[in-house]
């Protein structure tokens, strides 16, 4: 059976905050379990957070914004490694990660306060792999970690979440050369294991609940890999 067990009472996270230790105080942890912290608590401890009173809209931004912010634009132009569509004020975007998201990840929900923006993690790979060996040093429990956000889909309404860092998780599902009950060989078939558990995770969190993280209980998700194994490589992405 698979359990997914909230961890809360986890309070407004700061710069500079043991977000291990926070969560560790407060969850049960056991060898083979999958924690999966959202991103915005995880960019805040090591923060990824901007005063949009600090930031001079270039005039690339301003013709972007339309109407609305040109300093939260400047913003996410600047944590653009590439624009993939605008329709003013969304901005579609890859970050330097590889990810394409709207807003290159930049989010003003949750925040610290107004005027303020989240970013992304510089590496979402690195800090899920400074949470698990912390939380291993703590609690001496060997654990995958998932750091989560949510992404809409083309071709679908709604956001999920998604693996945008993982470690000791294996990220995808290579079903290729197996063969089907009725015996067909699979050619193409890859299940994204870390996307569809950040997004199991997701039912308990919830995006005004306060609760940053969960613990999934009862899943083998053990492996190696990165949440970049998840992005769709440019050879096959045909809307490059």
């Amino acid at each position: 059976m698979i359990a997914i067990v909230p961890v809360e009472g986890l309070l407004e996270i700061q710069e500079g905050d043991d977000l291990a230790a926070l969560i560790a105080e407060r969850a049960e942890l056991q060898d083979g379990d999958v924690l999966v912290v959202a991103q915005k608590v995880v960019s805040k401890a090591e923060g990824r957070v901007v005063r949009l009173v600090d930031v001079e809209p270039s005039e690339e931004a301003r013709r972007l914004a339309g109407d609305h912010d040109p300093r939260r634009i400047e913003v996410i132009l600047r944590e653009s490694r590439r624009i993939v569509r605008t329709r003013p004020p969304l901005v579609i975007a890859e970050t330097p990660h590889g990810f394409v998201c709207a807003s290159a990840g930049v989010d003003s929900s949750n925040a610290a306060g107004p005027e303020t923006v989240v970013l992304l993690p510089e590496d979402p790979d690195a800090s899920a792999a400074r949470l698990r060996d912390r939380i291993r040093e703590l609690t001496g429990a060997d654990l995958g970690v998932i750091v989560s956000d949510s992404f809409g889909r083309p071709w679908r309404q709604g956001t999920t979440d998604v693996a945008i860092g993982l470690a000791g998780i294996l990220p995808l599902l290579d079903l290729r050369g197996e063969r089907d009950p009725a015996g067909y060989e699979l050619h193409a078939t890859m299940i994204a294991v870390a996307d569809e558990l950040a997004g199991a995770a997701e039912l308990v969190l919830g995006k005004t609940s306060g609760i940053p993280a969960a613990v999934i209980r009862g899943f083998d998700a053990k492996g190696e890999g990165t949440a970049r194994d998840l992005v769709m490589p440019a050879d096959r992405d045909l809307f490059r």
